[in-house]
């Protein structure tokens, strides 16, 4: 048998499913038509999708969206683009953004390193944001995770120059391992004065884990990266 596995495209997640509320399935019955855009592979037109030119945060794996709608509400300012692929997580943010009347938010539910490539044109982004994504601690498993230099690479096309790229997790050793990728990135600039972790912005909302866990004695990371 040949062996195909080079040839394996770097993806981001699989699609999850998983078991929907009532709440949620109305939500993604009523909001998404309002709210969700369909992977289509061609690129997205930003302005048209809002219906207005405003700085463009991307949240990569928004979880139940409980941070991603709380930011969107506290920045008007601003717009907000959401992808996650576990299904009763976008319904639970589709719930909070018509709860919210927020008209700042849009959403896809597909792998991410796919929409990125054929769906986000290049220089567009203001922040790409990626909270506490799936550690995969076990070290044979290390390979899975989605802060690597060729996506933090692909990243950087899409961010406009001065744009933020925000990562935080509560793993130690993936805060180690994302700090050295960052570091060693030619496309980007640390932002913490002292080269390392920088304190968490007034922006990002504390989750109800993160909050268990600092009161645990549970560390922390944040790391801010600006592109140049």
């Amino acid at each position: 048998m040949t062996d195909t596995s080079h040839h394996r495209p770097l993806r981001s997640f699989v699609l999850r499913q998983g078991r929907l509320t009532t709440g949620q399935k109305l939500a993604l019955e009523t909001q998404w038509p309002k709210f969700g855009i369909e992977f289509s592979g061609k690129p997205l037109d930003f302005a048209a999708e809002f219906g207005r030119t405003a700085p463009i945060t991307l949240e990569i794996g928004f979880g139940n969206g409980d941070s991603l709608a709380k930011m969107a509400a506290a920045s008007p300012e601003r717009d907000f683009f959401g992808i996650e692929v576990h299904r009763p997580g976008v319904g639970h943010l589709l719930h909070l953004v018509g709860d919210g009347e927020l008209t700042n938010v849009r959403v896809m539910h597909h792998d991410a390193v796919e929409i990125i490539n054929q769906m986000i044109p290049d220089g567009t982004l203001d922040r790409v944001q990626i909270y506490f994504p799936d550690p995969w601690h076990k070290a044979r498993h290390n390979k899975r995770r989605i802060v690597k230099p060729e996506f933090v690479a692909l990243l950087a096309t899409k961010l406009q120059k001065g744009g933020i790229l925000h990562l935080a997790t509560d793993w130690e050793d993936y805060a180690i391992q994302m700090l050295e990728v960052m570091t060693a990135a030619p496309d980007y600039k640390n932002m913490a004065e002292k080269g390392g972790y920088a304190e968490r912005p007034d922006y990002r909302p504390l989750t109800k884990f993160e909050n268990r866990g600092i009161k645990l004695g549970h560390g922390v990371w944040d790391l801010l990266f600006e592109r140049v």
